[in-house]
């Protein structure tokens, strides 16, 4: 595993907001700017998020939590100089089941935290995903790639909300001047997911603590390439202090099929439980693997935390949480 220094951003924040700011990454990314001195602003409408990943946050100076749905709108009370927008459903569990809100968060909640970003001349950064490139066929896959994504497919609800949010940041970008970045996100685990959103690794984490099956789709031989919830936080702050507009890969390039994550997960976690193969779903992505040069050579970046010790800590938070 190739380590890297933290990047020190290339500008400081007074206040960020944060737009699902209480899901899973971005409860994390809301820490990690108040650890910086910014104050922040957590917007979420809890309809996957929860206010229990913020809980921590609540009594530290500087930090608000908004109730609101960027899909409607939004304002904040104070100037703000950086908008990290978050919001959306992004596990496939949760996506399948609010295709709508999903592709309402992709357009017109891009479109709102756009435009608080343009009323407060604020950075701003599009939280895409390496779903935009679909099932690909060029690997690893560089951001020059433009995807084979199924348009009408289950998964294209999540993965052309996505691309959408893109090209409307560009075209803020391009027409309004407004100061925009976007990453795209690669898979990224770590404490506060949830065990029954469907992605692989809270899903074998919650079974081998009970020892039970680890349901592995089709022969487990897809892959994935997994960075831990701190790696993706130092990348898309990095990508914040910068003036790129992307966009940039943030992810880890060592791969791992999936069968052979559940036998590792299986060992960290000390189970006896045993794998049960099930049906792979439609459109599922045969391999998963950034590019990461980019990140390397313009925002000084790289995955810092070997698989085996973010897993470690994974599994840890989850046995405290059963506790």
């Amino acid at each position: 595993m190739e380590r890297s220094d933290s990047v020190v951003p290339v500008r400081t924040w007074s206040h960020a907001v944060v737009t699902g700011g209480a899901g899973f990454v971005g409860s994390h990314l809301c820490a990690a700017l108040l650890d910086q001195g910014a104050a922040v602003t957590c917007v979420d409408d809890f309809c996957t998020g929860t206010p229990d990943n913020v809980a921590h946050l609540m009594d530290r100076p500087g930090f608000t939590l908004q109730h609101a749905d960027v899909t409607e709108g939004f304002e904040v009370k104070r100037p703000a100089d950086l908008v990290l927008h978050f919001a959306s459903p992004a596990s496939p569990a949760d996506y399948l089941r609010l295709p709508l809100h999903t592709l309402e968060t992709g357009s017109l909640g891009t479109r709102n935290a756009l435009a608080l970003a343009r009323r407060h001349e604020a950075r701003f950064v599009l939280a895409s995903t390496s779903e935009a490139y679909g099932d690909p066929q060029q690997h690893p896959q560089n951001e020059r790639y433009w995807g084979n994504v199924n348009p009408v497919g289950p998964r294209s609800v999540y993965d052309e909300a996505k691309r959408f949010g893109e090209a409307l940041t560009c075209a803020e970008a391009g027409t309004n001047g407004t100061d925009a970045g976007i990453v795209r996100l690669f898979n990224t685990y770590g404490p506060r997911m949830r065990g029954h959103d469907g992605r692989a690794v809270p899903t074998f984490i919650r079974q081998a603590l009970a020892d039970e099956p680890l349901t592995v789709t089709g022969d487990g031989s897809q892959t994935r390439s997994l960075a831990y919830i701190d790696d993706t936080v130092r990348g898309i702050l990095a990508m914040a202090g910068s003036d790129l507009l992307g966009p940039v890969n943030i992810g880890n390039a060592d791969e791992i099929t999936m069968l052979d994550l559940a036998h590792k997960i299986i060992e960290l976690a000390g189970s006896r439980s045993a794998v049960a193969f099930i049906d792979r779903p439609t459109d599922d992505p045969a391999v998963r693997c950034p590019d990461i040069t980019l990140a390397r050579g313009k925002l000084q970046w790289a995955p810092a935390v070997p698989a085996d010790e973010g897993l470690a800590r994974t599994i840890d938070w989850f046995r405290r949480q059963a506790a």
